[in-house]
């Protein structure tokens, strides 16, 4: 046998994950971007503009929404987006501490481990893109209920294998969805859907590594460990979809909070967004045998099915 043939050989008896590593390293290098000099930053915003796709509020369709002014509506979108940006931050920062944790002391050599470490500095830029756009929007610092971080401390301590990979799958393709219709829309301030832009292209990456570590992890798993991690997923899922949007938005947009929070929850144009932004992930899940009974409760409380 040639040294072509041996390298050739090598190449088709490689693991699939790493070839998958291998293709995402490659695309990284080839399409990435710097939101420092991608985004413009020093535009003053225009408030004729909204911060998402009217249609992704939590009150579009309801009675109060028909009451708002055009001025409200746009600020209540720009508050939402902020809310959901810093979402996206507290949820990275468990990300990349969970995939940090994961990679320890592994080969530094395996591509997978390479791209652990890709991954984990573009998600770094993301969180300040989204800090740096949320303070752009003119908006506070939204921060998830006290149960939810703790509840998120506790999980980027303790999660390993399929259910690390399968949580960061959820954040990331239910945040993938509305943010491909945020990108396109002209109704949105065009910084915005630069970020959402710069996003969507590289967490597609990212999405693509999950749901392959998902299926690996998951090799041989007995039913018991798929029932368990299935369950720790949906409830993970149901605190980050929950804590999207903070009820402070509302105030924030001048609106009267109780009845903001009261035709939100009862809003099913909304609900209706959020389960068909789900149905390719739901149909992953149940592939990987991570949809169960138990989890499915969880995932119908948080609107995703």
């Amino acid at each position: 046998m040639t040294s072509a043939d041996t390298t050739q050989h090598a190449h088709t008896s490689e693991p699939d994950r790493q070839a998958v590593a291998r293709r995402l390293l490659d695309s990284s290098e080839t399409l990435s971007y710097d939101p420092v000099t991608e985004v413009d930053w020093e535009t003053p915003l225009d408030t004729a503009y909204h911060g998402a796709s009217p249609e992704w509020s939590t009150l579009y369709g309801t009675p109060y929404w028909a009451e708002m002014t055009p001025e409200q509506q746009r600020e209540l979108t720009r508050q939402e987006a902020a809310s959901v940006a810093s979402t996206g931050i507290w949820f990275e920062m468990i990300l990349q501490q969970m995939v940090l944790r994961d990679f320890y002391a592994k080969d530094p050599t395996d591509p997978a481990f390479q791209w652990a470490l890709t991954e984990i500095a573009d998600e770094c830029r993301h969180s300040i893109m989204f800090a740096r756009g949320a303070a752009k929007l003119r908006a506070p610092a939204y921060r998830p209920r006290r149960l939810a971080v703790e509840l998120g401390r506790f999980f980027k301590t303790t999660a390993t294998g399929e259910a690390a990979y399968a949580a960061i799958l959820v954040a990331e393709e239910v945040l993938d969805v509305m943010q491909r219709d945020w990108m396109r829309d002209e109704r949105v301030v065009p910084f915005v859907r630069t970020i959402n832009n710069i996003h969507v292209v590289e967490e597609s990456r990212h999405m693509k590594f999950a749901r392959e570590e998902t299926r690996e992890r998951l090799k041989g798993a007995g039913r018991l460990r798929r029932q368990y991690n299935a369950l720790v997923v949906a409830i993970a899922a149901y605190f980050i979809v929950s804590s999207m949007v903070s009820p402070k938005v509302y105030a924030n947009a001048g609106l009267d909070t109780k009845r903001a929070l009261r035709e939100a929850r009862a809003n099913e144009h909304h609900k209706s967004m959020l389960r068909s932004s789900c149905s390719g992930l739901m149909e992953f899940l149940d592939s990987a045998g991570l949809l169960t009974k138990a989890s499915m409760r969880w995932y119908r409380r948080a609107n995703l099915i």
